[in-house]
């Protein structure tokens, strides 16, 4: 009798058995509750954000982790369940990274057989004709996550254009959203900062990009993966333990640890951000060489793309040296790396 009164019961149907607490709300709920809880939550953000309309061609950025995976199985049972009416496509970049992104994409090609969904897959390679393999092995650890978070969200919007999409989602979380926030405090990136908090990003782009699970915790995404026993890959990227992100997420995390909702703190300071009107904000214009959107004469994928092609990897990090490698460039270079290989192959 003793052991079943210390059974704690589901806060939410007072049924079942509770068998997990939320790390949002701090419930004692059970599986078939946090299901249906963690689902409707996507639901009412997408409606209430207005995310999609009926008959949108919308890509699912898919890289095989815990995240994308979630994000590609929920939207797929939204879809479904609610009818929006939407055409899905997983879409995948292939960065050149042995023994981890091959790895991951043996994933991606299981998830589009068990949610019957099409794929694409850009690679590094084919768009800007390196790896990150080869790029890593010549500028070494330092500095590689610029050039891949460069190249990858250009050629996942390369990938999109090849697809025709209307909308792009990605699998960002409120913790993924809370670390963007504080680091561009940190640089002191205004431009940046003025829009890493919203949902919906890139309107003025080629391609709006959306975020579903802006206000989801990276906590219930693994346990709903887990439940669920959705297959997903797990490892960390080879070349990232040394990132500067990583600092800002173990901050996010030892806060989280005192207070869980401090998380949701950032997010809603983020969005209550206000830029002054006396502030110079870049202009958004085209890319010369390759035609990407771009406030400077050339993307910064170009930049760096130059800065390797040309053995001078360097080039392009940092905001100053941009600027001299394209001025130099321009002077003295141009006819030699115009006909170098741009960055990708799809016209904007």
């Amino acid at each position: 009798m003793e052991g079943k009164r210390n059974v704690r019961i589901c806060c939410l149907c007072n049924e079942r058995r509770a068998s997990l607490k939320r790390p949002k709300t701090l419930q004692q709920i059970c599986t078939e509750c946090f299901y249906l809880a963690f689902e409707n939550e996507i639901h009412q953000i997408i409606l209430s954000n207005r995310l999609f309309s009926r008959g949108d061609r919308v890509a699912i950025g898919a890289s095989g982790g815990k995240d994308s995976t979630v994000l590609a199985y929920v939207l797929s049972k939204l879809n479904r369940v609610h009818d929006y009416g939407l055409h899905l496509f997983l879409l995948s970049v292939d960065e050149g990274i042995t023994g981890y992104r091959d790895d991951s994409l043996e994933t991606v090609h299981r998830n589009q057989i068990q949610y019957g969904l099409p794929l694409k897959i850009v690679s590094y390679k084919d768009l800007y004709g390196w790896t990150m393999d080869e790029i890593v092995k010549l500028i070494g650890l330092k500095n590689n996550c610029t050039f891949c978070g460069v190249f990858r969200r250009q050629a996942l919007d390369r990938g999109a254009a090849f697809l025709k999409v209307d909308k792009l989602v990605t699998g960002h979380n409120v913790d993924d959203i809370a670390e963007t926030i504080l680091l561009n405090i940190l640089r002191g990136d205004i431009a940046r900062l003025s829009r890493c908090s919203s949902i919906v990003t890139g309107e003025d782009g080629p391609i709006p990009r959306c975020k579903p699970f802006k206000y989801t915790y990276e906590k219930e995404i693994v346990m709903y993966a887990y439940f669920k026993k959705l297959d997903y890959f797990s490892i960390e990227c080879i070349y990232s333990p040394n990132a500067y992100r990583g600092f800002a997420r173990e901050f996010i995390k030892d806060l989280e640890r005192i207070r869980p909702r401090a998380i949701l703190d950032i997010i809603k300071s983020g969005e209550n951000f206000r830029i002054s009107t006396t502030t110079k904000m870049p202009e958004q214009g085209t890319c010369e060489r390759c035609g990407y959107i771009s406030s400077q004469k050339w993307c910064k994928a170009c930049v760096l793309l130059d800065g390797l092609n040309r053995g001078l990897p360097k080039l392009g990090i940092g905001r100053s040296r941009v600027e001299v490698g394209c001025k130099e460039e321009n002077e003295s270079h141009g006819r030699k790396s115009i006909e170098s290989k741009q960055c990708g192959s799809l016209d904007f």
